[in-house]
């Protein structure tokens, strides 16, 4: 740790008087947060969903019972066991969730309650059963047997016929098919059917007439509530994790550390000195706090500066500790700031200082067109009587001021003539290890043909209310 007017070691530069160059493209990807992003990872989930049954990719054998072409009667003879009237949902069961589930309502048995449902391949036979070809797996009404890809079924679950209610689904966790009758699961099966999977149903006998349910109407069964305990279970497998004693303590420590939060890492310590005791922790299993701690005092002066808005300010002591960090005038951070300067004038609702300052200090980085985009928007502030309130009110905001403060600490922890890796300045170890649960997730979906629901930092953290920290 350092005094407050003490000079801070400086390192050479290089060739050019700029010290390693923070990646603008990275920084920018943490410039807009808000409902743009939300929308962004709404339209990333974005899938279509079954809504009724295919009528003209099917077997034919069966009379379309009602116009939204969610029921189905059978007009076949059945003479044998290719006379049967299957059909498809308009689409694949969809895969970026925990689970996907649908219902059939048997509404008439008719001769032999020949009904069943399940999930069939696109190229299933559509005058089979499903569940009697290869890529099938179907639960038949008539016998309460599980087919899985064969003419033989095995004991699965109770028979079903007028007046029941069943529903076939996908634990895309768990990679398995359930089944249910009247609102309770019946069994389940191992997923071992590749590629996108329809929701299918069959009637098999003269009279039978069923009717399905994508989920246009409430489910009988409470699919909800089943998804989060499937969610549930995954957290608790993850709790039951053998964790190093105080992980939790140092990740956090570093954490404050590195962006140089000195008074809150202070109020930590004190307050967690009777439940964590002491261990070294300067570098173990890949923490070295000897880097975070670069700096400290000055980082922190500096963000509280920058969270003031007092950007002249940042600007003299910066010159005065770390005059290699300005030398070059159209670094990342020297955007930033003079960006930062222009946004207060705008703040205060001092138009003219803002342009004079535009013209004299932003002008400058238009002829980079790695800052178009940027410099697009923070101008824009001018077009509006009332900003605060426009698309771009976004960079009036104290999470902007947040967002500068940590280009300014992490181009300041570049400094540091002991780092090992310049890449990593930009990230904590808490982040680091975020990236890292990032890639295990994205992992983990590859290995089941990327079904399962997808995993975005960004909005599990808003969920948690700690995507913000301003």
């Amino acid at each position: 740790m350092v005094n407050g007017g003490a000079q801070e070691p400086q390192p050479e530069v290089d060739g050019a008087g700029r010290v390693p160059r923070m990646d603008l493209f990275q920084l920018a990807a943490r410039w807009r947060s808000g409902p743009e992003w939300d929308a962004f990872l709404v339209e990333l989930d974005r899938e279509q969903v079954p809504s009724q049954l295919n009528t003209f990719n099917s077997s034919g054998l069966f009379h379309v019972m009602s116009q939204d072409k969610l029921s189905v009667a059978y007009i076949g003879s059945q003479q044998h066991g290719h006379d049967v009237g299957v059909v498809q949902a308009d689409c694949p069961a969809p895969t970026r969730r925990v689970a996907y589930y649908f219902e059939m309502t048997v509404k008439s048995a008719g001769l032999r309650g020949q009904t069943s449902i399940g999930f069939t391949h696109q190229q299933f036979k559509m005058r089979r059963q499903p569940g009697w070809e290869a890529n099938s797996c179907g639960y038949h009404g008539d016998d309460g047997h599980l087919y899985r890809g064969q003419g033989k079924g095995d004991p699965f679950g109770p028979t079903y016929s007028a007046g029941d209610t069943v529903g076939a689904g996908i634990n895309y966790i768990s990679q398995e098919f359930f089944f249910t009758k009247n609102g309770k699961v019946v069994g389940t099966v191992s997923k071992e059917i590749k590629g996108p999977l329809y929701p299918t149903i069959a009637v098999h006998s003269q009279n039978e007439e069923v009717t399905v349910n994508f989920g246009n109407q409430p489910f009988l069964f409470d699919i909800e509530s089943f998804v989060a305990e499937e969610r549930l279970k995954q957290q608790l497998i993850i709790e039951k994790l053998p964790l190093p004693a105080n992980v939790g303590h140092r990740i956090v420590r570093s954490y404050l550390l590195h962006y140089g939060y000195q008074d809150t890492l202070d109020s930590f310590v004190m307050a967690s000195e009777n439940t964590c005791p002491p261990i070294p922790i300067w570098q173990d299993n890949g923490f070295n706090e000897q880097e975070d701690m670069y700096a400290l005092n000055h980082r922190k002066i500096l963000r509280q500066l920058i969270k003031n808005g007092e950007i002249d300010s940042a600007f003299h002591k910066l010159k005065e500790w770390y005059p290699q960090v300005l030398k070059d005038d159209m670094s990342v951070v020297c955007f930033l700031l003079h960006s930062q300067r222009f946004i207060e004038y705008i703040r205060v609702n001092n138009l003219e200082a803002a342009v004079n300052y535009a013209r004299a200090e932003l002008a400058k980085f238009s002829t980079d067109k790695s800052f178009t985009h940027l410099l697009e928007e923070i101008v824009g502030l001018l077009a509006y009587g009332d900003p605060s309130n426009s698309c771009v009110g976004y960079l009036l905001d104290a999470a902007h001021r947040e967002f500068v403060t940590d280009a300014v600490n992490a181009v300041i922890l570049s400094t540091n003539p002991d780092i090992k890796d310049s890449e990593s300045i930009l990230q904590s170890h808490l982040e680091k290890l975020l990236r890292q649960l990032t890639v295990c997730c994205l992992e983990k979906r590859t290995v089941n043909a990327d079904q399962g629901e997808a995993f975005y930092l960004h909005r599990e953290l808003q969920s948690s209310g700690v995507g913000n920290r301003g």
